[in-house]
This record gives C-alpha cells, sequence and structure tokens, in this order.
C-alpha cells in the first residue's frame, strides 16, 4: 500500500505499529514510511470509518520560537488549503490537515500502488518499457497542466513522489511540501553548505542559484529528469557529490538518453532533452504542449516538426479532471466544425503577431486539416478515445506551425474537450472549453460564434457535473449574445434555449422549465418543421416538464405524439422511439393503467434484448418498470423472481452497491413484503440501507427511505421499539444539523 504521500522513504525497515489518537479522530495504526521532514502513518479516520495516511510534519529548532511557530502553523494552513483545493484524478487528495501537539499534520488518500523510486528498484534499476514511460508520463503532464493553471508550483517532482497505482493510474504526492519544508527547517536550495532537503537529483538550474526564478517550467525540468531516469536506469546527472550533482544541472550537457538505450524512440528522446533545456525559455513552455507531443508519440502521429523554443508564454491551458458524472438525458448539442478554412496568410491578432519559429513545410496545414477532419469522423461514430488522441496531437502540431492562440489550434483544442465529454471526462473537457472560450473571446471578440460554441460546451458540462447553478448563469449569458447577434429564431439560439430550459428544470424551477421549453418546441417547430430531430428533442423535454409537474396525461398525450413521429420517420426498434416508449410506460402506470403499461413495457423489454442485448442499462430499466407494473397488479411471486434476475445482473454488471443494483434489491424486498415474508424481506431492506449509507452517507435522502424501510418491515415483524430507534434516528437525521 502506498499512502497519499508515501514513496520517499529509502530504508524505511518494517512497519511500526502506533495507536495514538489526532484530534480525537484520526487513529494512527503503522508507521509506513519516515524521511526527513517528519513521518507518514497508516491510519483510521474514526469520524468516517475510512482508511486514511495522515503525514507528520516535525519542525526543527527554531519551531520553538513562538513567534515562528505563528508563522509556520499560518504558512502550513495556506499551503495546505491549495493542496486540499487541487482536484484532480492525477493529484493525491488531501481530506484534511491541522496541528496537533506541535505536530502539524495532513490526512490523505491511501493509495494501492508503489512510487516511481520503489518500481525502479524493485525492477534492480533497469529501465521501464517505452509504453509504460508515455503512459506515466501523460497522466503526470496532465496533472502537472492542471495544477500549473491553478497557479501551483510543485517544486520538489521526483519519483518518489509520483505513484503508480495498481490499477495503472499515477498520481502525484506532497504539493506545497517543499515550500513549507523551507519554512519547517529544511531548505530546497543550495545555501551554505549544502542542500539539506530531499535529492538534487531532480533540481532545476534555476532552483540552485539563489537569484533564480522558479516557476512552473522548473516542475517540467523536474519531469525530464524523472523521464530520463526511467528511460535509462539512471537521473541524467548521477555524479558522486550532491555538488557535483548541482554543478552538472546548472553547466553540462546531458548524456542523450539513446546513447544508454539506442532502441528509444528518436521522439521520446527529443522530448526528454527539450525538458533539460537549461533555461526555462528553452523548454516546452506549458505541460499541456508536453502532453500533446506525449499523446502524438503514442499514436504514432508525430508530426515530425523540429521543436523550436517559444517567444512568448502561451496562456494557461488545459486543467482539471476528475469524476465522471452523467445527469439527465443529454441535450442535443449543435456544435460548429472548424477546420483549417483560413489561409494562415491573412489572419491578424495575437496568433499571427508573436514570433513564429518557422515557415511551416509545404502541405502540411493541408495534411493537419485533413487529420482534424478525421478526428470529427472517428468521434461521430463513438470512438472517443482514438478521436481524443488524434486531435490532441493535430493541436500540438498546429501550436507548433501556427501558434497557441490560432484559430485552427483552439479548434482542434475544442473538439479534443468534446470527445472528453464523450469519454466521460467531464471535468478535463470543462476546464478545456473555458480555456478555448477565454482565449476565443480575447482573440476573436467575446460575442464570436466560435467563442459562445465553447461557452455553451462549458455550460453544458457544468450541468453534467451538477453545477446547475453556475450552467444556469452560463446558458443565460450566451442566450443573450445569442439572441443579440444572431436572433430569437437562430438554430444555435433555439439550442442554447433548451439546454437552458432544461437546467432550469435540474434547479427545480419546473414551471419557468416547461414555459421555455413549450416555447423552444413552438419555435423549432415553426425554424425547422414537426418532425426534425431537435424539434422532437424539446417536444420530449415539454413531456418530462409535464410530468415533473404530476400532469401526467398531457405528458402521456406529448410522448405518443413524439413516439408516432419518431415510429414514422426513425423505426420502431430505432433507440430514440424506445426511449418514448418507456415515458409512455411511466405515464400508464402513474395513471393507474398498469395493464397497458404491462403491455407496453413487455414489448419494450423484447424490442431492447433484441437490438441491445440483455444486460444493457436500457433493457434492465425496461425489466425493472416491467417488475413494478406486475407488482401493482397484484403478480408478486413474477414480479419477485423478474427483480431477483434483474439484480443479479446489474450487481454482476454494475457491481453490487451500484444505485440501479440497490434499487432492484428493493424491489426484491417489497415483494417479500407482499408475500408475507417479512424475514427475508427485512434482510434485504437492512443490506440496501448499509450500501446506501456506507456510499452516500447516512443524511442522505435514498439512505433515509432505505432505513424507514427497515424500521417499517421491523414493525411487522412485531420488533416495535427497534422500529421506534429506527423512525427517530432517521428523524433526527432529516431535521437536525449535519455534521460531515
Amino acid at each position: 500500500m502506498a499512502a497519499g504521500h508515501h514513496g520517499n522513504h529509502h530504508g524505511q525497515g518494517g512497519a511500526e505499529e502506533h495507536s495514538t489518537l489526532i484530534q480525537g479522530r484520526y487513529r494512527l495504526h503503522e508507521l509506513i514510511g519516515r524521511g526527513g521532514m517528519g513521518e507518514v502513518w497508516r491510519a483510521l479516520d474514526e469520524s468516517l470509518g475510512r482508511r486514511v495516511a495522515v503525514k507528520c510534519l516535525k519542525p526543527a529548532g527554531q519551531a520553538r520560537d513562538a513567534g515562528f511557530t505563528r508563522i509556520l502553523q499560518e504558512r502550513f494552513r495556506r499551503e495546505a488549503r491549495v493542496a486540499a483545493a487541487l482536484q484532480h484524478r492525477g493529484i493525491t487528495v488531501v481530506h484534511d490537515f491541522g496541528e496537533h501537539d506541535g505536530v502539524l499534520y495532513l490526512v490523505m488518500e491511501l493509495l494501492d500502488g508503489r512510487n516511481l523510486l520503489q518500481v525502479l528498484d524493485d525492477a534492480r534499476r533497469h529501465p521501464l518499457p517505452v509504453p509504460d514511460i508515455i503512459d506515466i508520463a501523460e497522466q503526470v503532464a496532465s496533472a502537472l497542466a492542471y495544477t500549473h493553471t491553478q497557479g501551483v508550483v510543485h517544486r520538489d517532482l521526483k519519483p518518489a513522489n509520483i505513484i503508480r497505482l495498481s490499477d495503472g493510474g499515477v498520481k502525484i504526492c506532497d504539493f506545497g511540501i517543499a515550500r513549507l519544508g523551507h519554512d519547517i527547517g529544511f531548505t530546497s536550495r543550495l545555501t551554505g553548505t549544502g542542500v539539506a532537503m530531499g535529492t538534487p537529483h531532480y533540481m532545476s538550474p534555476e532552483q540552485i542559484g539563489a537569484s533564480g526564478e522558479v516557476d512552473h517550467r522548473s516542475d517540467l525540468y523536474s519531469l525530464g529528469c524523472v523521464l530520463y531516469e526511467l528511460a535509462t536506469g539512471a537521473p541524467p546527472f548521477d555524479l558522486g557529490d550532491t555538488w557535483a550533482i548541482l554543478v552538472g544541472h546548472r553547466d553540462n550537457v546531458p548524456e542523450p538518453p539513446r546513447t544508454r538505450r539506442p532502441e528509444l524512440p528518436v521522439d521520446l528522446e527529443r522530448l526528454i532533452l527539450d525538458l533539460l533545456a537549461k533555461s526555462p525559455d528553452d523548454r516546452p513552455q506549458d505541460a499541456a504542449d508536453v502532453g500533446g507531443r506525449l499523446k502524438a508519440l503514442r499514436a504514432g502521429t508525430s508530426s515530425g516538426a523540429e521543436p523550436h523554443p517559444r517567444t512568448t508564454a502561451p496562456a494557461a491551458e488545459l486543467p482539471g479532471w476528475a469524476r465522471e458524472l452523467t445527469t439527465g438525458t443529454a441535450a442535443v448539442s449543435t456544435r460548429p466544425r472548424h477546420t483549417a478554412s483560413v489561409p494562415h496568410h491573412e489572419l491578424t491578432g495575437a496568433w499571427s503577431t508573436r514570433g513564429l519559429p518557422a515557415r511551416p513545410r509545404p502541405g502540411v496545414l493541408t495534411e493537419l486539416a485533413d487529420r482534424h477532419a478525421e478526428g470529427i469522423d472517428l468521434a461521430r461514430v463513438g470512438n472517443w478515445r482514438q478521436a481524443y488522441d488524434l486531435h490532441t496531437a493535430v493541436a500540438a502540431a498546429r501550436d507548433h506551425a501556427q501558434g497557441a492562440e490560432h484559430p485552427d489550434t483552439l479548434a482542434s483544442r475544442y473538439e479534443a474537450a468534446y470527445c472528453l465529454t464523450g469519454l466521460g471526462r467531464t471535468e478535463e473537457a470543462l476546464q478545456l472549453y473555458a480555456y478555448v472560450g477565454g482565449t476565443r473571446a480575447r482573440v476573436l471578440g467575446p460575442d464570436h460564434p466560435d467563442t459562445l460554441a465553447a461557452r455553451h460546451e462549458a455550460a453544458y458540462a457544468l450541468g453534467l457535473l451538477g453545477r446547475f447553478l453556475e450552467a444556469h448563469q452560463e446558458y443565460a449569458e450566451v442566450l443573450a449574445a445569442r439572441v443579440r447577434t444572431t436572433g430569437p429564431d437562430h438554430p444555435d439560439t433555439l439550442q442554447c434555449k433548451h439546454n437552458l430550459a432544461f437546467n432550469l428544470g435540474r434547479l427545480g424551477r419546473t414551471p419557468e422549465a416547461l414555459a421555455m421549453a413549450v416555447e423552444v418546441a413552438d419555435a423549432r417547430t415553426r425554424v425547422l418543421g414537426a418532425d426534425h430531430p431537435q424539434t422532437l428533442v424539446t417536444r420530449f423535454e415539454v413531456g418530462h416538464m409535464l410530468g415533473t409537474s404530476r400532469r401526467w396525461a398531457e405528458a402521456l398525450d406529448v410522448y405518443r405524439d413524439v413516439a408516432a413521429v419518431r415510429t414514422r420517420v426513425l423505426g420502431a426498434d430505432h433507440p430514440d422511439t424506445l426511449a418514448v416508449d418507456y415515458e409512455i410506460g411511466i405515464c400508464l402506470g402513474r395513471l393507474g393503467r398498469s395493464a397497458e403499461a404491462l403491455t407496453l413495457y413487455e414489448t419494450l423489454v423484447e424490442a431492447r434484448t433484441r437490438t441491445a442485448g440483455s444486460t444493457d442499462a436500457e433493457t434492465l430499466r425496461a425489466r425493472h418498470a416491467l417488475g413494478v407494473n406486475l407488482g401493482r397488479l397484484g403478480h408478486w411471486e413474477r414480479a419477485l423472481a423478474e427483480a431477483r434476475d434483474v439484480a443479479a445482473v446489474r450487481e454482476r454488471v454494475l457491481g453490487p452497491v451500484h444505485p440501479d443494483t440497490l434499487v432492484s434489491k428493493r424491489e426484491i424486498a417489497v415483494g417479500l413484503g407482499w408475500l408475507g415474508r417479512w424475514p427475508g424481506a427485512l434482510t434485504v431492506y437492512h443490506e440496501v440501507a448499509d450500501a446506501r449509507e456506507q456510499v452516500l452517507g447516512p443524511a442522505h435522502p435514498d439512505t433515509l427511505t432505505s432505513r424507514n424501510d427497515e424500521a417499517q418491515c421491523l414493525e411487522q415483524l412485531g420488533r416495535t421499539a427497534e422500529a421506534q430507534i429506527l423512525y427517530d434516528r432517521v428523524a433526527a437525521q432529516r431535521n437536525g444539523p449535519q455534521r460531515l
């Protein structure tokens, strides 16, 4: 196991047992790392019942001075808040921090993996396979791209601070620790007799001299050192003593990695040597550029253009990642597709006034435009990963050939963001859209259609992430600009208004959402026609809003109209037609017409199984609805059998604690209860409640519903005292202040 930090502690010996309780919450169990700045412990967060890593930082002697201690604690809080605010799948999560008995502590996630120093030592210092090097480098570059856009520089990137997880993921540890080390009594600079903190093998030249300015490009140098070591088995300046190593970083040209390992790809060696340039201005200027070159290398699509120093630092780009979330039915997005349509010599603005390295070779821009179009075609058929890699590689090549702010480069970044949404990497997509939108606003103007397209997609990503208030603000501003520049009936204006209506529904503002959806449906019928797919999407949304308002009969009429058109235009078995059939069944059930709903769902299950397979999520959703209507009609043995079958498939496909699995298990308990088999029902209700509490927390509405189910079951069994305890517990959670 690797702690959220772990790693840079050699020769630590066996694990040391312990049982100190920090702040009445974190129980230290086992020492798993020790270094110059403190210790790392495997621990239990007794408040939440989760395993964590706790890093204890021990100040040096001068920390005994009260004034220094206050300053140190404030700096620690500042650095820890910065570290805790970083949200990226390539960065160790910081849960908590504080001070206990004079010891500063950070509480981090406990990771299952090995740091790269350990990986190399396990391999007896043999270099890693090239695909592993590129994979690790891409993930580290992505994490650095995010942190650098947040204004955070690591300053101590080295193999011991990079964890490779057992599932292949990579995380960087110890953001802010290097700066804290200086405050605590260790230094990351060469002062007086030498370097007191850490190893000098990965320090940039600008970190060595007191006059050197350290910015995000220092991390890129350190990354070059790490990649050099992964590729050859040894750091670039593996010399006899600290001073010789530092002089090597400052003055010596590194030996090309291919002299040690001739089979290394030329482009990988070129990237490593570019990262190891003595002057920050001669290195790649941002981690996003590094990531693009790595993706091109992995995909075998490197442009072959010679790397070049940039004359100015580009705008910040390519931040965050994180949570793969989806919400509701995805609203259709009308997105302009950009290719290199404007000859370079006609361009004006920031992208053409900066000093470009050299005129691109003849035909390169046409070649890049063709590859850009190929990426769009790949995305159109759902090949998101390949499309993303291609667009990222083209963006890097266009950046080199035309500049970071050229419209073609931004178009490739935009398409890459669209692919990230398709891959479920919504946080990354949002950050990339924000970069593209901001840059386009500055270069093309805030009301330019391309600027508004990027902002529209950013709003959509915010909605996917559940950030509906922010999405509403963005949609409203884009809509106002669309109306102002293209008019109220332009298709792009109506698309934005449709998404705004959908988002209003997610905010619970159903009457406004319904009124706006009706307006959009009428306008799309007038502008596009009654049978146009976008018209039908909005009419579908009208039906949904009517259902949310419990106007089931009206919703049923709307859904049936949409179903009739889709059947005629798309066919009865088209996924969009079947999606409307499902909603019609919901309306019938809500109107008490369960026999009709049952017949509909039997047909729908057969169609979904035939077209998508028996384990498809929508097939299982239809089977679940079939079981519900069997129960409503009193066919409880059949309903129970259906619920058990669906739960078994969902558990196998989705996992035992997936929300859909738990919904099916609850349906099992309902069936058992109606059949009078209360002990069995209690067992299932309790299992569902415990799982929801573990995943969602004790105060989540779904958890409380399950505990209430459990209490009612206890009542049926005559265990009224236990039932009352549960009822009281539910009431306290619903009414009292929630403690995190």
